[in-house]
């Protein structure tokens, strides 16, 4: 992605939370520690069951009167439902603002010039009354921009930025082991070590209690991380749930199956390295993974 390019995301929700209650409210549910997101710093969190299996993951950013929630659109009211469910009494406020935000991708590059012609080094920061942020996911991600509908244009126009397709985008996050499409079938599959999210940056092990800390931290520590989320490449169709085998034995399975395919795959008995670079099959159909870069 070239510097003076902007992809907008199409398929992004936006929810606000707000209230005086709201960082307790939130704090008690995420993975990862609300009580660090502020005007100078953005979040990428997620949602476990109470088991810690994978529910939902976004990005949570600092808004006037609470928090914006950065999301897959197809998950913003199943969210706001879900969270819905652990209100009772808080006084948070729950909306969904998707129609009025729009998500876009800059370059690394172009925040660091924004950075240094608004004389700041943070990793997030308030451009034109629009949150501007690094990825906390990774860098060379880019950073992403929330802003209004009415602003985004001109915010284009200031910065002198083209539109391109997410394609690249999308690309990048799959060699680093982030799913952005499909992540419906994750659903309730695997735990939230298992999707690659510590690695990823979402998840506290210090902040104290929340939905799914318990195994959360007891896998953790007992170093009982079995399986790995990693993206595979096939010249083939690929199925949910077909088996992936090496030497006649099962390794994986596939959880997503297109556009940029994921399986579940073991990293013992045998070793990952054995096999990570060895031609695997589902039937007599090759398959192969594609090592994650997690610097």
């Amino acid at each position: 992605m070239k510097k003076e390019q902007l992809v907008i995301l199409k398929d992004r929700g936006i929810i606000s939370v707000s209230g005086e209650d709201a960082t307790d409210f939130l704090q008690n549910i995420l993975s990862n520690n609300v009580n660090n997101v502020n005007e100078n710093k953005s979040i990428y969190s997620a949602i476990f069951t109470p088991q810690g299996k994978y529910l939902y993951e976004f990005f949570v950013i600092k808004s006037n009167d609470g928090f914006l929630l950065d999301c897959d659109e197809e998950f913003t009211q199943e969210i706001i439902k879900h969270l819905a469910r652990y209100k009772l009494r808080s006084k948070v406020k729950i909306k969904n603002l998707s129609e009025k935000y729009v998500v876009g991708i800059i370059n690394l590059e172009k925040f660091n010039e924004i950075l240094a012609g608004e004389k700041n080094n943070r990793k997030s920061i308030l451009y034109r009354e629009s949150a501007l942020f690094i990825d906390p996911r990774k860098k060379q991600l880019g950073a992403r921009l929330l802003s209004t509908l009415e602003k985004i244009h001109l915010t284009i126009k200031k910065l002198n930025l083209k539109l391109t397709d997410s394609k690249y985008y999308l690309e990048k996050a799959y060699t680093f082991g982030i799913p952005t499409k499909g992540t419906r079938y994750l659903q309730n599959q695997l735990f939230g070590l298992e999707a690659n999210l510590e690695e990823h940056n979402a998840i506290d092990f210090k902040k104290g209690c929340y939905v799914g800390q318990e195994n959360t931290a007891r896998m953790k520590l007992k170093n009982k991380i079995r399986k790995k989320l990693m993206p595979v490449q096939a010249n083939q169709n690929l199925s949910i749930g077909s088996e992936i085998t090496f030497k006649n034995k099962v390794i994986g399975k596939i959880l997503i199956a297109k556009p940029y395919p994921f399986a579940l795959i073991k990293l013992n008995d045998p070793n990952l390295d054995v096999f990570i670079n060895e031609d695997l099959f589902i039937d007599d159909n090759k398959i192969r993974i594609i090592k994650i870069n997690y610097n």
